[in-house]
């Protein structure tokens, strides 16, 4: 229970977001979404503006732990890498596919089946990532395109741009987390918002939160079923990650972020 004495100043913040968490509004069905005016529905990816760069993708041999029983037994927070050990384009290659990939476009062409639940299909995410050390990959940032293999175990990926000083840069986009410099790869998502508002409208915005747990939580476990370690990340610095990525910050902004890596003390087979 809030004390209401020593948070009196943000009483009505803390109420409005509590009021945010409800589901109460969905119950009204007097709007009417862009969807149901039959407006245009928007992209269903941000399409390639660079080279694409195919990684490769055989993950038959690449799952260090299979068992499903297992990975929620192993699956933890992470914050302790390797500084030394890179991270193959396979792994890298398995948590973007497991994340975002597209395994058939339906409805019409204006939604998306993923390895992951959405809110209508909707997938509002863009997913981007920092190479510091992965193996054959130059250092800088990356964008994932999983419009160019649909339904296939396929991956490419766009160079999105240099990246400058990589530890106190990335740092500093995540809120002054020190240990996050030795991460060999950092992901981020983004959100084209408009996706989910055509069709939810002022209700896709808890919606598409939702979603972000169940692409985080499939990172963490395609993460551990490779050996690696991960760790979900909230605490950023929304005006330096959207500049960082080249991202507007009203149509597409940062939403969340994440590391992986190979554990610092731990043999990953």
């Amino acid at each position: 229970m809030i004390d209401d004495t020593r948070n009196a100043g943000r009483r009505e913040e803390i109420d409005r977001n509590r009021k945010f968490m409800k589901s109460s509004d969905f119950d009204d069905v007097s709007f009417e979404s862009d969807q149901g005016k039959k407006m245009p529905f928007p992209p269903l990816c941000k399409s390639a503006k660079g080279e694409v760069i195919e990684l490769p993708a055989d993950f038959d041999d690449i799952l260090i732990h299979d068992a499903y029983s297992e990975l929620l037994d192993i699956r933890r927070s992470e914050r302790v890498y390797d500084a030394k050990a890179p991270v193959t384009q396979n792994q890298l290659a398995f948590i973007l596919w497991s994340t975002q990939g597209i395994q058939k476009v339906v409805g019409r062409k204006y939604r998306t089946l993923r390895p992951v639940a959405s809110a209508g299909a909707r997938h509002s995410f863009e997913t981007y990532f920092i190479a510091r050390r992965v193996e054959g990959l130059a250092p800088g940032i990356y964008h994932y395109l999983p419009m160019e293999h649909v339904g296939e175990k396929r991956v490419a990926v766009e160079f999105w741009g240099d990246f400058p000083h990589p530890a106190e840069h990335l740092t500093k986009m995540l809120a002054d987390q020190r240990w996050t410099k030795a991460a060999p790869v950092a992901l981020f998502l983004s959100c084209v918002v408009y996706r989910a508002e055509w069709r939810y409208s002022t209700f896709a915005h808890r919606a598409a939160l939702i979603d972000l747990g169940h692409v985080g939580q499939n990172l963490m476990l395609s993460a551990s079923a490779l050996g690696l370690g991960s760790c979900c990340i909230a605490a950023y610095d929304q005006a330096l990650c959207d500049q960082t990525l080249g991202l507007d910050g009203q149509e597409e902004y940062t939403v969340y972020a994440f590391t992986a890596g190979n554990h610092r003390n731990r043999k990953t087979g």
